[in-house]
């Protein structure tokens, strides 16, 4: 069965989703928290937070470090994902992943400047890094964002399936339908 995985990604963490069917006949195959942050490495949950105490070259060597890892954990993430929905007879064909605002960001020196910044950088670092895991595996990936997402009939969805449905689940769930009914 065509199956889509949905993400929103937090610091360190996202929500992943996988669905199939319609928005009008809705199958929810699996839904997990998957870490893209590794807690034995330092700063990893908040890389930017931890490079604004650093002299700019360290904080780039860092930044690096932490994408490199989370990257490396999202690809993982993915593969073992895609494996088990193969073993069950589904076969992820695509893949969203939730965005913000999408503004693009300044250097690494302006965002280290700008608390505001350091918290925009370090949510696309993590949607960028699922962006990535999934083209790594071949896999097309469609970015949405938040605010274009499609909740029509899934409101119910939490009530068929049971606890747990967060609204990271929601909102993930309703990515995936929507990049799986466009005909990719």
């Amino acid at each position: 069965m065509r199956t889509a995985l949905g993400f929103r990604a937090h610091s360190g963490w996202a929500a992943m989703v996988a669905a199939a069917g319609t928005v009008d006949s809705p199958r929810i195959l699996g839904r997990k928290r998957i870490v893209i942050a590794d807690p034995e490495l330092p700063g990893s949950k908040q890389p930017f937070h931890a490079a604004a105490e650093m002299a700019l070259s360290k904080a780039e060597a860092h930044v690096r470090k932490v994408l490199d890892s989370s990257h490396a954990l999202a690809i993982e993430a993915l593969e073992a994902a895609i494996k088990g929905l193969r073993g069950q007879g589904h076969e992820v064909a695509i893949c969203a992943v939730l965005r913000a605002s999408g503004r693009p960001l300044p250097e690494l020196k302006a965002i280290l400047a700008s608390h505001a910044l350091i918290h925009t950088a370090e949510g696309e670092m993590f949607r960028d890094v699922l962006v990535a895991a999934a083209e790594s595996l071949a896999l097309p990936v469609i970015c949405i964002r938040e605010r274009e997402l499609d909740f029509r009939r899934l409101d119910s969805l939490g009530r068929l399936i049971g606890p747990p449905w967060t609204q990271d689940q929601k909102y993930a769930a309703a990515a995936a339908f929507q990049v799986l009914n466009v005909g990719y």
